[in-house]
């Protein structure tokens, strides 16, 4: 199975660790390699709506390991993500950018707030159709993430001539079948745009994910087996 859809199932004693509030990669590495790079550098015209940063997201506060509203990849992946702005751009598009990479302190935080089933304050914005028990089970959570990895990234298309977003159907880290890019609950206008957000991706190497439209991954990522927990500064 690969290795993105593998980070995707929470094994019992990983869902047991979380539960506890203890550390979900203890293994990871908290240096920061020289591969890694500042997207902002590489992809200059990007808007940076880093959703971790603030209180706009699923746990509704600021996440651990988010001190900067910014967003690193491994260089390749930077690369062939500037190479998609540049696609985009010649058809009056640009990028969107909510999460690249994500320290696996953030992940663990993530999982103490699924293992708090009494904290349902963002429920309607943000998983309105699953109980929130069920979301290690159906995936939306992990125990660990591919953006650990720093070759993941969170992504929407706008409109450069008026600054709206493409309409995708769903928002952004909406848990529910209806942000799985071949979900039939949403129109062939949001499902096109959907396909040409994928369209971008594939042609400069990156794999999508089934369950979220936003969610991509470049197929040659430079560290396949290694997580990291440097913080975002």
């Amino acid at each position: 199975m690969p290795s993105f859809l593998m980070d995707r199932l929470v094994k019992p004693a990983a869902l047991a660790l979380s539960i506890a509030g203890l550390p979900l990669a203890a293994d990871a590495r908290t240096d920061r390699p020289a591969l890694f790079v500042d997207v902002a550098t590489m992809v200059p015209d990007a808007v940076f709506d880093v959703r971790y940063f603030g209180s706009d997201n699923f746990v509704g506060t600021r996440v651990d390991g988010y001190g900067a509203a910014r967003c690193f990849l491994t260089r390749p992946a930077a690369e062939a993500l500037a190479a998609v702005a540049a696609e985009a751009k010649v058809g009056g598009l640009g990028l969107r950018l909510f999460d690249c990479y994500r320290p696996a302190r953030a992940v663990a935080h993530f999982a103490r707030w699924a293992s708090d089933l009494a904290d349902t304050r963002t429920k309607a914005a943000f998983y309105p159709d699953v109980d929130k028990k069920d979301l290690f089970a159906e995936g939306y959570i992990a125990a660990r993430s591919g953006h650990s990895r720093g070759s993941t990234l969170d992504l929407t298309l706008f409109d450069r001539a008026t600054g709206a977003d493409l309409d995708m159907g769903t928002p952004f880290d909406l848990f529910s079948p209806r942000s799985w890019p071949g979900s039939d609950a949403v129109t062939k206008a949001q499902k096109a745009n959907r396909d040409r957000l994928s369209s971008l991706m594939v042609r400069h190497g990156f794999q999508p994910f089934d369950k979220e439209w936003w969610h991509f991954t470049l197929k040659a990522e430079p560290f396949p087996d290694t997580y990291f927990d440097f913080p975002i500064e």
